[in-house]
């Protein structure tokens, strides 16, 4: 029977339209690598997109390597951030493996972005930092280290030494310092007081695991250990106004040195190396290493170049001609050549750094390094006013005020 009521017309259920290709990449780069850090679309895994009309979704992957073991991982993000779309009704993966090309590029992009997102540290940013590095030990790198901190310091300036040689730290007895390293509430926290030796007009400010265990200890620590004390050196010392921080590094290319490059993107490496071609070449994968960490080679500095004998005779004991090639290699300057010599084995004995206790050929080389160094490769960062001149831009803006307080003086005669 007609009851005057009118029946609407039954409504098909509303159906969500697939998302486009650039929605899910865009979804796709919330994705993060685990180990590498960045995002899958930025690291370069995603080499394809495609969304059917009936919203599924299919997403090429290549994994750094066909094993990887957070293969699983990086297949569940995926899926998490996709299938949350209305319009997808599947998710599937279609896996696949970079070319050593394709991982080396994954590898600076990674790189890149752990520089750009480096963590705060206590050095401040006036202070010029300086890696001091070596292929291999025994080539005298922490005594150079310690020589050009003192050299520094003589100058009147003040200069922090991070000792990152965790398990070879020698760089306490080098300074004639022992003292245990205390701790002091800064801030609210405790931080960790370095050890300061006063040099001249300057002063030396100094830590390392060598004041927190006797010298003939060995640190039985792995690698993420090592990174970790490196960190607490950087973030948790009461470091002063540093001038400089030179950096004691461990020989090699290991956690420490890409721990490093993360934690303080703005160092510059020097390189010490010997004379012998076969120490050169392996100093040569300390360089690569930096650079691969974007990380700016500054100089060379050749040891042990050669001893002079009583009678004036010349003897090149470990050869000849590899400090040169090193800088020619890398595209740095030869800072110096630090010669044999008995003093500075003795100095470092006494921890009485050589380069303030004498005259004699080695401290002469270590002098004109350390005027090199400051003067002209990495020059200190100038202060006015006590407004921190960190770059040109700043001291641009600072010429464009002073000129323009002179124009308004002028207006104003």
């Amino acid at each position: 029977m007609d009851d005057g009521l009118i029946t609407p017309p039954a409504h098909e259920p509303t159906v969500a339209e697939p998302p486009s290709v650039d929605v899910v990449t865009d979804a796709l780069r919330t994705v993060i690598d685990p180990e590498l850090g960045s995002d899958v679309v930025t690291l370069g895994m995603i080499p394809s997109v495609e969304v059917a009309p009936d919203g599924a979704v299919t997403v090429g992957v290549k994994l750094t390597i066909g094993g990887c073991p957070m293969r699983a991982e990086i297949k569940r993000s995926i899926e998490d951030r996709i299938s949350v779309h209305p319009g997808v009704t599947s998710v599937k993966i279609d896996w696949g493996e970079m070319t050593p090309e394709e991982r080396t590029a994954a590898m600076t992009t990674a790189r890149w972005n752990a520089r750009e997102r480096a963590p705060e540290t206590a050095i401040g940013e006036r202070c010029r930092i300086v890696a001091v590095a070596s292929g291999k030990g025994g080539v005298g790198k922490s005594s150079v280290t310690v020589n050009l901190a003192a050299g520094l310091a003589a100058s009147g300036l003040t200069v922090g030494v991070l000792d990152a040689d965790i398990w070879g730290f020698s760089v306490p007895r080098l300074l004639g310092v022992d003292q245990p390293l205390e701790a002091t509430e800064v801030d609210g926290r405790p931080r960790i007081t370095p050890n300061r030796l006063p040099i001249g007009d300057g002063m030396i400010e100094v830590v390392s695991t060598g004041f927190l265990v006797e010298e003939s200890t060995a640190l039985m620590w792995r690698g993420l250990m090592l990174t970790k004390a490196v960190e607490q050196f950087l973030r948790d010392v009461a470091w002063g106004d540093l001038d400089y921080l030179l950096i004691d590094m461990p020989p090699g290319t290991g956690d420490v040195q890409m721990g490093l490059a993360r934690l303080l993107p703005r160092t510059s490496l020097v390189v010490v190396t010997t004379p012998a071609l076969a120490a050169q070449r392996v100093a040569q994968r300390a360089a690569d290493m930096a650079r691969r960490s974007f990380l700016p080679v500054v100089g060379v500095i050749e040891n042990m170049s050669g001893f002079v004998c009583e009678h004036g005779e010349h003897h090149e004991v470990f050869g000849s001609g590899g400090g040169q090639a090193l800088a020619d290699a890398v595209g740095a300057p030869l800072l110096g050549s630090i010669p044999i010599e008995a003093a500075l084995a003795d100095g470092g004995d006494i921890g009485q750094p050589v380069i303030l206790s004498s005259d004699g050929p080695a401290a002469t080389a270590l002098r004109a390094i350390v005027n090199r160094l400051r003067d002209e490769v990495v020059p200190m960062v100038p202060s006015t006013d006590g407004i921190d001149m960190a770059g040109c831009s700043a001291r641009l803006l600072a010429a464009v005020e002073t000129a323009l307080s002179e124009a308004d003086a002028q207006s104003a005669d």
